[in-house]
C-alpha cells in the first residue's frame, strides 16, 4: 500500500467534494489536504501546499479545469491530475491528456476505481481505465497516426536503452519494476525517463504514451 497520498479536490458542487471526500475516507492512505471550488482557489491554496495529485472537474466558474490544469502543469510538474468529469467525449479526453492530465475519469466510477487511479497515477504517473481512456486512447491516436506522413523512422532519434524504458513505460511498469527488470540503478532509469521527455517534447509519462502509439512504437 502506497504510504500517505495526499489529494486536493477542486470541484464547485460541495455536495460532490463532500461526496469524494467520504468515499475516499476508508482508505487509510489517502489524506484529502483541501478542496477548491474552481481553477482560481485551487491555484491560490497551492502557492502555500501542493498536493500529489488533484481529483479535478472541467466545468468550474473563474477558471475551468482545462486552464486550470495546464497552469499546475507548467508551475507544479510534480504534481499528479486525474481529470474528473462528466463529459465522456473523445475531443475532451485528448485534449486534457496532451495538456498534462495524467488520467481521465467520468464521475459516475465507483470508489474503488477512483482510489485505484489515485495510487497508480501517483506511483507511475499516469492511469487508463480500460474501458474508457485506453479504448479512446488508442482509437484516436490510429486517427492521429493516419493524417502523419508516413516515415520510416521516428524523426527523434532514441537509444536502444531509450526505445526499451519507453516501451517498459507503456507497459505500466514503475522505476522500480523497470530498474530491476533492465538491471540499471533507479536513478539511471528516472535519467533515462528525463531524457525521453526531452527528447519528444512530451509533458508528463502520459505524453510519453501518446507519443510511443502516435509512432508506431508500440501496439
Amino acid at each position: 500500500m502506497t504510504n500517505n497520498i495526499k489529494v486536493a479536490i477542486a470541484d464547485d458542487h460541495k455536495i460532490f467534494r463532500s461526496g469524494v471526500i467520504n468515499t475516499l475516507t476508508p482508505y487509510e492512505n489517502i489524506n484529502v489536504v483541501f478542496e477548491a471550488e474552481d481553477g482560481v482557489h485551487l491555484l491560490q491554496i497551492m502557492e502555500e501546499q501542493q498536493p500529489d495529485v488533484i481529483l479535478m472537474d472541467l466545468k468550474m466558474p473563474n477558471m475551468d479545469g482545462i486552464e486550470a490544469t495546464k497552469k499546475v502543469r507548467e508551475k507544479y510538474a510534480h504534481v499528479k491530475v486525474i481529470v474528473l468529469t462528466m463529459y465522456e467525449d473523445d475531443n475532451f479526453i485528448v485534449h486534457l491528456i496532451e495538456n498534462g492530465a495524467n488520467a481521465y475519469l467520468l464521475k459516475n466510477a465507483e470508489p474503488g476505481e477512483i482510489y485505484e487511479a489515485i495510487c497508480t497515477t501517483y506511483e507511475k504517473g499516469f492511469y487508463f481505465n480500460e474501458n474508457v481512456n485506453l479504448a479512446l486512447l488508442k482509437k484516436v491516436m490510429h486517427k492521429t497516426r493516419q493524417q502523419f506522413k508516413p516515415t520510416f523512422r521516428s524523426e527523434v532519434p532514441l537509444t536502444d536503452r531509450e526505445l526499451e524504458v519507453l516501451r517498459l513505460i507503456c507497459e505500466e511498469l514503475t522505476t522500480q519494476q523497470i530498474s530491476e527488470k533492465i538491471f540499471l540503478s533507479p536513478r539511471t532509469v528516472e535519467g533515462l525517463r528525463q531524457k525521453l521527455l526531452e527528447k519528444t517534447g512530451a509533458k508528463n509519462i502520459v505524453g510519453l504514451v501518446m507519443y510511443a502509439f502516435r509512432n508506431g512504437l508500440i501496439e
